[in-house]
């Protein structure tokens, strides 16, 4: 039986991280996982090119752009390991880098870059990895050391690190092992939902718009009410099934099954007033007019709704012209549910922070470390995933 400091089981952006930080302060690190590659989610995030992290990111106020059923636990983690810290690993590794808009940060040339980055960071500590080499069981000894039974016989360590990731994009090798471990050691867990995941429409109400996929526009978006008020300016995308594109991505892990999304679908353009001005001056079809206020293909459908739309717009009355403007600035439409995780880019909910050391990312069972995505932290769109990652999985290997 092969001893070590710690097994950090999942070859992804936090369980790499991990082993690489702790290997490199002199620990003996093994690193498993059933897949034989490593790093998936950052290969495919991005388009190819890994959004690794957020300048805008605020690690004084980290809930700002965090999920959580306690949104101020990540605070520790993400002020102690922050964006300009990992800025600084890329550029020391030679990677080129640029920004897009918001802060979101992607590799110039691949996300490839950053997975041999973790690699050869993993290699600086003399990091172990076997691969693929599923997990069989895991438990506590009388001696308290972690025993592991895997693929290639069993191997103990005073300290697991359960760093595997969510439910989303399972064709990429997602399980629920690490909610299976909390369980087995008395863990808490949030309940799972696809978070960051298109949302799906169908019916009566779904009928005007099934023929605008591959239409994109930017939009004001918003669900929930009061306090629980979510709002993000980005751009819509409809698709065969719904709607997605980043607007929608983000409000998916805000919404709640049942309750209705308002979008805005002219945020910059003062529509009632652009169509009274157009009627006093204009011979023009009110659908050739709101074509320039909106793309054209988004003008039509709507007009289709209304036999008093489908006229010149000098003949629209004030009254149809209102409504009008009102149902394409506050268009109210309820989603019958998601595309579900084979499109969720994360998993939200997971086990509870309650369980946890925000400092170190312990469990309250004494050896055992979550860390990553599988923990009851979600980020919004935009490397914020990513940073939480990098984050936890260097205050873990701190402790270690």
């Amino acid at each position: 039986m092969q001893d070590f400091d710690a097994i950090v089981v999942g070859a992804g952006a936090a369980g790499l991280f991990c082993a690489g930080v702790a290997g490199q302060r002199g620990l003996r690190v093994l690193v498993l996982d059933h897949s034989g590659k490593v790093a998936e989610k950052v290969r495919i995030s991005g388009g190819g090119r890994a959004n690794f992290t957020n300048r805008e990111l605020d690690a004084q106020a980290p809930h700002k752009h965090f999920i959580s059923a306690n949104p101020h636990f990540c605070r520790s983690a993400l002020s102690r390991y922050t964006p300009a810290d990992f800025v600084a690993l890329v550029q020391r590794h030679g990677i080129a880098f640029h920004e897009k808009h918001k802060g979101q940060l992607f590799c110039d040339r691949s996300a490839e870059d950053l997975i041999q980055m973790l690699l050869r960071e993993c290699e600086a500590g003399g990091v172990e990895r076997w691969q693929p080499c599923g997990v069989k069981a895991v438990r506590q000894g009388g001696d308290g050391l972690y025993e592991l039974d895997t693929e290639r016989g069993t191997v103990r360590s005073r300290a697991v690190v359960v760093a595997t990731g969510g439910l989303s994009i399972p064709k990429i090798g997602a399980t629920d092992f690490g909610y299976r471990i909390a369980k087995q050691f008395d863990l808490r867990l949030v309940e799972q939902r696809p978070g960051l995941v298109p949302l799906t429409f169908d019916g009566d109400a779904w009928a005007p718009y099934a023929g605008l996929a591959g239409l994109a526009l930017p939009v004001r978006i918003e669900t929930g009410d009061k306090k629980a008020r979510m709002a993000f300016m980005e751009d819509l995308l409809f698709t065969h099934r719904g709607l997605s594109g980043p607007g929608v991505l983000q409000i998916s892990s805000y919404w709640q099954a049942g309750s209705p999304i308002r979008l805005n679908l002219s945020p910059e353009g003062e529509l009632q007033a652009a169509l009274a001005r157009a009627k006093a001056t204009s011979r023009k079809l009110l659908v050739n007019e709101l074509a320039g206020l909106v793309p054209s293909r988004l003008a039509e459908a709507w007009v289709q709704q209304d036999p008093e739309w489908q006229r010149p717009v000098a003949e629209a009355s004030d009254k149809a012209l209102a409504r009008l403007a009102e149902r394409l600035s506050r268009w109210e439409i309820t989603p019958t549910g998601t595309e579900g995780y084979k499109k969720a880019e994360v998993t939200l909910g997971g086990v509870d922070t309650r369980d946890l050391s925000s400092q170190t990312m312990e469990s309250k069972q004494a050896g055992l470390y979550f860390i990553g995505e599988v923990v009851d932290v979600t980020g919004w769109l935009g490397g914020y995933n990513f940073q939480w990652a990098w984050s936890s999985a260097h205050a873990c290997a701190q402790a270690l």
